[in-house]
C-alpha cells in the first residue's frame, strides 16, 4: 500500500492536535482553540478529510466497565508469507470478535494481534477461533497487566 503524504502547516497541526485530544469538539470550539474563523476551520477540516488525513471519529470507551477486562498481545510465527495467504489470514482474524488490532510485523515475529477480550475464558476462544483452519507455527500470548500509556495524541512536528 502507498500512501502519499500531505504537507500540513502549523493551523493545520494545531486542529489535528486539539481533535486528537478531544474529537468531541464544536467547531466553533475549535476555530476558537486554534485561532480562526468558524469558516476557515470549517474548509480546512474539510480538506484534511479529502485528504484522507482524517479518517473518522472514535469515542473512547472505557472497556473494562463493560466486562471486557482482558487485553492479550498476541505475537504470530507462521511459515507462509505469500500476499494471498496474508489477505486469507487477514480476513480471517477480522472476524474473530474481540481484535482491535493486527499488524504484520519485521523480524522474529510475523504478525501482532491486540485483542481485548472478558478474560481468560474469552481469550480461549479467540484462541481457538485463531487456529482453526490455518498453519501458524507459533502463537503466544503476553496479558496486559496494566496500560500505562494508551490512546495517545502523535505530536506532530
Amino acid at each position: 500500500m502507498t500512501t502519499q503524504t500531505i504537507t500540513i502547516d502549523n493551523i493545520d497541526r494545531r486542529i489535528l492536535m486539539a481533535l486528537q485530544a478531544d474529537a468531541s469538539l464544536s467547531q466553533r470550539a475549535l476555530a476558537e482553540a486554534v485561532g480562526l474563523s468558524q469558516n476557515a476551520c470549517w474548509r480546512r477540516l474539510q480538506r484534511l478529510e479529502a485528504e484522507g488525513v482524517l479518517r473518522g471519529q472514535r469515542a473512547v470507551i472505557d472497556l473494562a466497565r463493560l466486562g471486557l477486562d482482558l487485553v492479550v498481545i498476541v505475537m504470530i510465527k507462521t511459515p507462509h508469507h505469500s500476499k494471498d495467504w496474508a489477505a486469507a489470514f487477514a480476513a480471517h482474524v477480522a472476524r474473530i470478535p474481540g481484535v482491535v488490532d493486527l499488524y504484520r510485523i519485521g523480524g522474529e515475529w510475523d504478525y501482532l494481534v491486540k485483542v481485548v477480550t472478558q478474560g481468560i475464558k474469552g481469550y480461549d476462544r479467540f484462541y481457538q477461533q485463531l487456529v482453526d483452519g490455518f498453519d501458524l507455527s507459533v502463537v503466544t500470548g503476553h496479558f496486559v497487566m496494566e496500560e500505562m500509556i494508551a490512546d495517545r495524541p502523535v505530536t506532530l512536528v
